[in-house]
């Protein structure tokens, strides 16, 4: 949730895009930084820590010049120093990227074989780099960048400027956000509307794909393929407020469109993505050897995202977990041994049944951790160790970008779980971060299975019942999309696992009843294929979520969404994306309030 603003401007860039980055500090930052054009030179100002550092900066060291971009930064790649602060910069180009390129390693050795000189750490130097090389091999700035962006792997927002091109402004989005503002003889770039509020009303908002170049007046933006094409201007109404819907009808719709961001932006506290392994944020680190048992408590979906990570723990770390709902945990009165930690899951850090399980388990000498999206909340000031969430602030109750983010953090967990007792391998252990570092990309894929799922809304609009089926991880994803589809469409659905439709679910299948199966192709899907065929002989209407080669093997089905192939350990969180999008057009499509749905809260806060 790094933040980005470029400008084209007529007074001085400098102090505007530290105006526009302070609208963003709300995304959270440990550095930051400046570049302009002085009389065609690209210079930079950089500062670790706050704004207040740069602004400090600026003020001993000002800078001239009407062309700019700025950032905050939240380390990934490198610690968060000045070396390593955005923009990063060749004579030629600077950059500002939010996001993870996923291939930075090859093209960092590549450019270094050819002579390219680094000065810091991050995998954004590689992109200044790869675009200074094109433009010494001839190329113009719009054919360097063409030429760069073709050459990364992963999800991310970039913006450029060249030196003596002081009228010119060029952005990219491949996963993450970026919006383009309109002024009267300037033009701007920025992360959300709210960057821009300080300049301008007028928004185009990028499509999935997208890259544009912006002179003072003029905007050309071409898609993913290269051809021109034309977006939509919208009036934004965020003058004060700092978190706003953009270009989305609903908060929910845009918080399922920013996981691949802010799940991105999870993992970089977790991975570093420098040598491929797990590293726990600074004060939760923990050593997993130490324990006999793990004890997973939660509410909802932070229950369904505990369900999923008992599998990864118990795989992985050969480590047993316990899970309970938080609001029958202490009423079981299950024994507590001290070889034990009490992992407590809460998006507000507020829940009333998960801080009374805490304070139960604590008051038996427990060890109590918490992954939580809020580190000012109660649970996690009585927990002994937070491993924190970065989600952002989640306004629709029902709860999307929270629920991968803590199943991303949850997996890195799982990770070192299994290298402290010794069950992973080194080798073992950078597969399954490499899987990890690959989710923005691939979760930004599956949103592209959008239109095909708005499409399926009368069909789940007509239906009174809908059951989910899923094996193995996809089981609890099964029982999160009925959980997302009872809270905001009001439509009875359940979640089984596969191997128990024959077990009671099946009574009620008819030619009424859609059924969602959630079936990776994995050594589990030849027995879901199975009963998908049950459900079938009795007229069900199958709606299958598989990747390629099990949309291959499926048969005959009524819709099938192809999600893009994974490593099974990350399915989860592809899989999340599908059945979240099946909910809101669902809701949509029936005109319910999706972001506040009927008797529900966004945090419980009472028994």
């Amino acid at each position: 949730m790094c933040g980005i603003v470029g400008i084209l401007a007529r007074e001085a860039a400098a102090p505007q895009l530290v105006d526009g980055l302070k609208r963003l500090e709300y995304r959270g930052y440990d550095s930051a930084g400046v570049a302009t054009l002085e009389d065609g030179r690209i210079v930079r100002r950089r500062a670790e820590g706050k704004l207040r550092n740069l602004e400090a900066k600026l003020k001993s060291e000002p800078l001239g010049g009407l062309t700019g971009i700025g950032h905050t930064r939240w380390a990934t790649h490198g610690a968060p120093t000045e070396s390593n602060a955005h923009p990063h910069a060749t004579e030629r180009v600077a950059v500002v990227h939010n996001g993870i390129i996923e291939n930075f390693r090859e093209l960092r050795a590549e450019l270094e074989a050819e002579g390219a000189s680094f000065t810091s750490q991050t995998d954004t130097e590689v992109v200044a780099h790869l675009a200074s090389r094109a433009l010494s091999a001839g190329a113009t700035p719009r054919e360097a960048v063409r030429e760069t962006l073709a050459k990364l792997r992963g999800a991310f927002a970039l913006a450029f400027i060249f030196a003596g091109e002081e009228d010119l402004l060029i952005g990219a989005r491949r996963g993450s956000p970026l919006a383009i503002g309109h002024g009267e003889g300037e033009a701007y770039l920025g992360s959300d509307a709210v960057a821009l509020a300080p300049f301008t009303d007028a928004v185009t908002y990028l499509d999935d794909g997208d890259w544009c170049a912006l002179t003072r007046s003029s905007v050309e933006i071409y898609d993913d393929a290269g051809a021109k094409v034309k977006r939509e201007t919208v009036r934004s109404s965020v003058a004060s407020v700092m978190v706003d819907k953009g270009a989305y009808r609903h908060f929910m719709a845009k918080e399922i469109a920013e996981q691949p961001e802010v799940v991105g932006h999870s993992l970089v506290r977790y991975v570093d993505m420098t040598t491929g392994r797990i590293r726990l944020p600074d004060g939760a680190d923990f050593d997993f050897s130490t324990l006999d048992r793990l004890a997973i408590s939660a509410c909802g979906t932070a229950y369904y995202a505990g369900l999923v990570a008992r599998y990864w723990f118990e795989k992985f770390a050969r480590l047993p977990v316990d899970i309970d709902i938080a609001s029958e945990f202490r009423y079981r009165e299950p024994p507590l041994a001290p070889g034990s930690l009490a992992l407590m899951i809460s998006q507000s850090g507020e829940t009333a049944d998960t801080l009374a399980t805490l304070r139960h388990c604590k008051a038996q000498g427990v060890k109590i951790g918490a992954v939580v999206n809020v580190p000012t909340s109660t649970i996690a000031r009585e927990a002994d160790v937070i491993f924190p969430t970065v989600a952002g602030v989640e306004v629709g109750v029902a709860s999307t970008k929270a629920f991968t983010c803590q199943l991303a953090v949850l997996a890195a967990l799982a990770i070192k779980a299994g290298r402290d007792r010794k069950v992973l391998s080194d080798a073992d252990e950078q597969k399954l971060v490499a899987a990890l570092i690959e989710l923005p990309r691939l979760m930004s894929e599956a949103l592209h299975l959008e239109d095909a799922i708005e499409k399926l809304a009368p069909t789940f609009a007509k239906a009174q019942d809908v059951l989910y089926l899923g094996r193995g991880t996809s089981f609890p994803i099964a029982l999160e999309g009925a959980l997302k589809l009872k809270e905001i469409s009001y439509i009875h659905a359940e979640g089984y696992a596969a191997g128990e439709l024959k077990h009671g679910p099946i009574a009620l299948v008819d030619e009424t009843v859609p059924v969602v199966v959630l079936a990776p192709f994995d050594p589990l899907f030849e027995k879901t294929a199975s009963n998908m065929q049950e459900v079938a002989a009795r007229g069900g209407r199958i709606v299958l979520i598989t990747d390629a080669e099990g949309a291959k093997h499926a048969g005959e089905t009524f819709a099938t969404l192809v999600v893009p192939k994974a490593f099974a350990f990350v399915s989860p969180l592809i899989y999340a994306i599908p059945i979240q999008l099946i909910a809101y057009h669902t809701a949509v499509f029936m005109g319910t309030d999706v972001d506040q749905p009927r008797n529900l809260a966004k945090s419980v806060t009472v028994e």
